[in-house]
């Protein structure tokens, strides 16, 4: 109960209900360890986190010979890549190198068989991905697929690589051990450890840089900081906008009555401004129109049509469409992502006074987790079947239920929360918009991104006596890529000297919108790998791995550089 009196937004969590505990589902086709209390394990590399970039990082450094451990705490590995985010963000395919190649090559040849194809014919289906072909047959590269699909190839990567899975999570109080400026093992919650030459911390939440005791940032810095333009407080959202005329109060037009939930007074400062926000989580909804595979969302636990009142409010004011994205996977499946003013996005629910999703512990998480699982599913079922939802709206969305084949063992529903943005590190080089618009140019590149701009939004307003969002910026870039600095992958050497951090990495709150796409964590998790391998190899710190060294491995297993 201390939990629920001190995190306001995880009030009623007992009617919301909590996730399934994952700790003891391990579906992964690799060697596997249990992490038993008071065993130590031990690695050349370790890598802390089972999303993409932490896949990829394992199999890089098992291929180039050194004995590796990858911690899972979710017990699947691929975090969203294998949890719903199949409509995937690239911007532009020339990025793709090595692994990451590797990876939309497999699932190219995977749909290739006619077997693959159960509910749909491959004729049948959309070549649209996200900007780019769903199946490109000029570079044999897919970027669209099902969640299980990318599970399978993550689960043949570590098996074939002879990587070696345990199943736990970092203990957050004091589990991360150093010896002077190197991490020297860390400990998991069941009283496991886990020693090691060097630690790569693949979590999104970078939970192992905290650990470390590694700079880090939270929230929006102030656009003046960096020179930036799209950082900070934005104003109303120019787009994935309520409509206008939506009375904030909860009795319509009586500021007595209080506001609606999840709805502050103001912005909380000036446009430009920074502040400790961060941009809306939500899951990636798998939905299914596809009768034989199709199970029809009921209403959650706990239900309150009063969370929904902003829904009905925008209904309306004439918001006909948007509530969620049907973006079209394999099988009569989608990849179900926010669009609109009030849609899957639960905006503001991930941070509140003194806290944010990074300074939670794993049991909070869990909670909060639930918390976003059963509003989506609530915001689901009320389109279907509130009665304030005009008919024609609900016969719109009826069809739509969840896949009998994906995430079979979590109620069907994915096992990672979209976590968009939590801790950024503070290195020697912070990545920011000038970077990403190629105004800066790195000279000492791992990756590249060529992704959009893109922050969601923040928090809902009251503005003009109305209720908007504000934090949504997207800045296309033009599909040119840029390159990303070996030194925003590593920490200060004054703070850590064995860690490299591909996802948490150093780059302002805007920049950061555009690295942080999943095709890139594969590649930055692929160089991060190399370089812990050459520091093993030539007995020195991250930080003073020669980058000519570097750069020639990587190019040799086909990353994809800016030239020089």
């Amino acid at each position: 109960m201390l939990f629920i009196e001190h995190f306001p937004c995880v009030k009623n969590i007992i009617l919301f209900g909590a996730l399934p505990t994952l700790l003891s589902l391990l579906c992964v086709c690799a060697t596997l360890v249990p992490a038993t209390a008071a065993i130590t394990h031990r690695a050349d590399v370790v890598v802390y986190g089972d999303a993409s970039g932490g896949v990829t990082a394992a199999v890089q450094a098992a291929r180039m010979g050194k004995k590796v451990i990858l911690v899972s705490q979710y017990g699947h590995l691929g975090g969203l890549t294998s949890s719903g985010l199949g409509w995937t963000d690239i911007g532009n395919p020339a990025i793709l190198g090595g692994l990451s190649r590797e990876f939309y090559h497999k699932v190219y040849k995977h749909y290739e068989d006619d077997a693959a194809w159960k509910q749909q014919k491959r004729a049948a289906f959309s070549d649209k991905g996200q900007g780019t072909k769903a199946f490109d047959s000029a570079t044999e590269l897919a970027s669209v697929f099902e969640p299980k699909v990318a599970e399978a190839i993550f689960d043949n990567w570590v098996k074939d690589s002879g990587v070696t899975v345990i199943h736990g999570r970092l203990d957050l109080k004091g589990g991360v051990e150093k010896t002077d400026k190197h991490i020297a093992k860390i400990q998991l919650e069941d009283g496991s450890s886990v020693e090691g030459q060097m630690f790569i911390d693949a979590s999104y939440e970078g939970d192992l840089l905290a650990g470390a005791g590694v700079s880090f940032m939270i929230g929006r810095e102030p656009n003046a900081l960096y020179g930036e333009t799209g950082n900070g407080i934005t104003g109303a959202s120019k787009k994935n906008q309520l409509r206008k005329g939506i009375d904030p109060y909860v009795v319509k037009g009586d500021a007595q009555s209080g506001i609606l939930p999840g709805v502050n007074p103001d912005m909380g400062g000036a446009k430009g401004e920074g502040d400790k926000k961060l941009q809306a989580y939500c899951y990636r909804m798998v939905l299914t129109n596809a009768e034989d595979n199709r199970i029809a969302i009921k209403k959650p636990e706990g239900y309150d049509e009063k969370h929904y009142e902003l829904l009905f409010r925008a209904i309306e004011a004439g918001q006909q469409w948007g509530f969620f994205k049907t973006s079209p996977m394999p099988n009569k499946k989608t990849d179900s992502n926010n669009t609109g003013g009030i849609s899957t996005d639960f905006i503001g629910e991930n941070y509140g006074e003194g806290w944010d999703w990074s300074t939670l512990n794993h049991k909070e998480r869990e909670a909060l987790a639930a918390r976003h699982r059963d509003w989506q599913l609530g915001l689901v079922w009320t389109i279907q079947h509130h009665p304030r939802v005009p008919e024609e709206i609900r016969k719109a969305y009826a069809s739509w239920g969840l896949p009998k084949d994906e995430f079979v063992d979590n109620g069907h529903w994915p096992y990672n929360l979209y976590v968009r943005e939590a801790r950024r590190m503070k290195s020697s080089v912070v990545m920011t918009e000038a970077h990403c618009k190629n105004k800066i140019l790195v000279d000492d590149p791992v990756g590249q991104g060529a992704y959009t701009l893109d922050s969601h939004n923040t928090q809902r307003f009251v503005h003009n006596g109305m209720v908007m969002n504000e934090g949504d910026i997207q800045t296309y870039l033009g599909g040119k890529p840029y390159g990303i600095s070996y030194q925003s992958i590593t920490p200060k050497a004054s703070e850590c000297q064995n860690l490299l951090v591909p996802w948490a990495l150093s780059a302002t709150h805007i920049a950061f919108g555009s690295i942080r796409m999943e095709p890139v964590f594969m590649v930055l998790g692929q160089s991060a790998g190399t370089a812990a391998c050459l520091a093993i190899d030539a007995k020195t710190s991250v930080q003073d791995v020669p980058y000519n060294t570097l750069r020639a491995r990587l190019i040799k297993d086909d990353q994809r550089l800016p030239t020089r």
